[in-house]
């Protein structure tokens, strides 16, 4: 199983997970353009995508979904509350989406996709583990604070990309409206780096050994400070970096390394 991220934060975001013959999008926040030559830098062709999955309907994950299935034939895979959602916007949709109830599982080519529910200012919201042999890969973003069934449902995973939304004090200083700033901080909202450290340590003492951190604020945080933010909040948990496991933070607008497992 390999995977890369072509963009992550607030202006965009798009994952891709392979293995064999099988390549998944998760989300498609980024212009069909960027897209698809992201695809052909790693010798891929939007035909040869399984599918699409998306987590939610807000534009930064959505952002290049129409002009792909206009131009592509590629199944979409969301949620009810979702679909509707995306659907209600561009009716055209109706006729690509598979829709799933959030907490479902299916199988898409060699892997097998899991769902689950994420506390987002969404209806319906949801990660995905996607499994392949005996290797995981949970993609966790967008979500105010970590129930227990989110990290029920992604325990023991190899690799996680989760979120490193906000440094807390970049926040509270910086000039986003005090609305904003409530809907950030909410438990409906996004992690910030100490809420996401606390939940890489309960990965990592899980068994999860590669942790990317993603959706980063352009505005309100650092990849520096997410970096720190983590790797002292895992030390102190005993977690050493490079001997229990290994962590990077996304790029915003670039392709990440591509990471296997």
């Amino acid at each position: 199983m390999k995977f890369c991220t072509f963009a992550s934060g607030s202006s965009g975001n798009c994952t891709l997970v392979s293995h064999e013959n099988t390549h998944i999008l998760i989300d498609a926040g980024i212009s069909m353009r960027r897209t698809v030559l992201s695809l052909r830098e790693l010798g891929l062709e939007p035909k040869d995508l399984s599918g699409i999955l998306v987590t939610h309907e807000h534009i930064d994950h959505v952002r290049g979904l129409y002009n792909l299935i206009r131009h592509f034939d590629v199944p979409i895979f969301a949620t009810h509350k979702t679909a509707a959602a995306l659907v209600s916007s561009v009716p055209e949709l109706t006729e690509t989406i598979c829709v799933f109830t959030s907490g479902e599982s299916f199988g898409l080519g060699s892997m097998e996709v899991h769902s689950f529910g994420t506390p987002h200012d969404t209806p319906e919201s949801v990660g995905y583990k996607l499994c392949a042999g005996s290797r995981s890969l949970a993609l966790v973003t967008d979500l105010g604070f970590v129930p227990g069934s989110v990290l029920d449902a992604v325990r023991g995973c190899d690799a996680v990309i989760l979120e490193a939304n906000h440094d807390v004090e970049m926040l509270i200083k910086g000039r986003y409206p005090p609305f904003l700033k409530k809907r950030i901080l909410g438990d409906r909202g996004h992690l910030s780096n100490e809420a996401g450290a606390r939940f890489a340590l309960s990965l990592v003492q899980s068994g999860t050994r590669r942790l990317l951190l993603a959706h980063l604020s352009k505005e309100n945080n650092t990849p520096e400070l997410a970096f720190t933010a983590f790797n002292s909040q895992l030390r102190s948990g005993g977690a050493v970096l490079g001997r229990d496991f290994e962590m990077s933070v996304a790029p915003r607008d670039t392709l990440s390394m591509i990471y296997s497992l």
